[in-house]
């Protein structure tokens, strides 16, 4: 055999993602016997050993790691075909907001939905949630990410969860000050309401020292030091860190990144976004993940 099967290499990404073919098959719908025979047979396909354990848990070896890069890229254009091939072409125009956060790690996705999609235009606006969701009741917007404060389960067609960190500049130590300087988004904002919310909890003493609308401004007064803020654990951008619930600062709730549009009466343009965003996002153990889009 001179091809790699796709089921041995989706197998073998979820044995990696999980850490463990029990893990795996929960994932997979398939028993932890039927997973290991899986990874002997595409080790055999290639001739090297592909997992080894470590700590406890199954990890690459180098040759896994290498042949992991190629089982994802694999896997994503076997997607793609299967979504362009499926799927009648799509026009039309769709607008989308999406929250100012979105605006560095969007653009790989949007690319790749135009890629399959080239006949749909696409308007996109950023802004805070709470200004997204106004344009989008004002029908000014036909599909919104917005960030939610409620805790529900909620489908892939829906959204997905976010995990919220404390962030500060790699050479500043901001966290650690009396009361807690903090850099946040004008009122509305459901990071700035989640810090307070936490802060207010634990009887932190804190004080507003930067307010900025733009992710961009938000960024740079972190990074000059002047505060510490929140951001969604997937989006932190170089040059911050993540500061570490401590006796500093306290854990965080997360949120939900929903995905606002009419159910009822959906454009062909908004409905096959939605349905490219559910059926090419990979699910991990914390459930679904975008990759570039996904964000705070």
């Amino acid at each position: 055999m001179n091809y790699l099967p796709t089921d041995l290499l989706q197998t073998f990404v979820a044995v990696a993602d999980y850490g463990g073919f029990t893990q795996a098959g929960d994932a997979l719908g398939r028993s932890q016997p039927a997973i290991s025979l899986q990874i002997r047979r595409l080790e055999e396909l290639v001739g090297t050993t592909l997992l080894v354990r470590n700590n406890k848990a199954l990890a690459p070896t180098p040759e896994g790691l290498i042949l992991l890069q190629y089982a994802r890229d694999i896997l994503a254009l076997n997607k793609e075909a299967m979504i362009k091939l499926s799927q009648p072409e799509l026009a039309g125009c769709l607008r989308l907001g999406i929250p100012n956060e979105f605006a560095s790690s969007l653009p790989e996705v949007l690319g790749k939905f135009s890629q399959a999609h080239p006949n749909v235009t696409l308007e996109v606006t950023c802004d805070l949630s709470s200004n997204l969701v106004e344009r989008y009741r004002s029908k000014e917007l036909d599909l919104v990410f917005a960030l939610h404060t409620s805790l529900r389960t909620i489908s892939p067609e829906e959204g997905w969860m976010e995990d919220l960190v404390w962030a500060t500049s790699i050479h500043h130590t901001c966290h650690t000050r009396h009361p807690v300087p903090l850099i946040v988004a004008p009122r509305g904002c459901v990071y700035r309401h989640r810090i307070i919310e936490a802060l207010d909890s634990m009887s932190i003493p804190w004080r507003i020292v930067y307010t900025c609308a733009s992710f961009s401004g938000i960024r740079a007064g972190v990074l000059a030091g002047l505060g510490v803020t929140v951001l969604g654990k997937s989006i932190v951008p170089e040059g911050l860190r993540v500061v570490e619930s401590s006796d500093y600062l306290p854990a965080l709730p997360g949120v939900q990144m929903r995905l606002l549009y009419n159910r009822e009466q959906t454009s062909p343009a908004v409905a096959g976004f939605v349905q490219f965003i559910s059926r090419t996002a990979p699910v991990t153990g914390d459930g679904l993940s975008l990759d570039g889009l996904r964000a705070g």
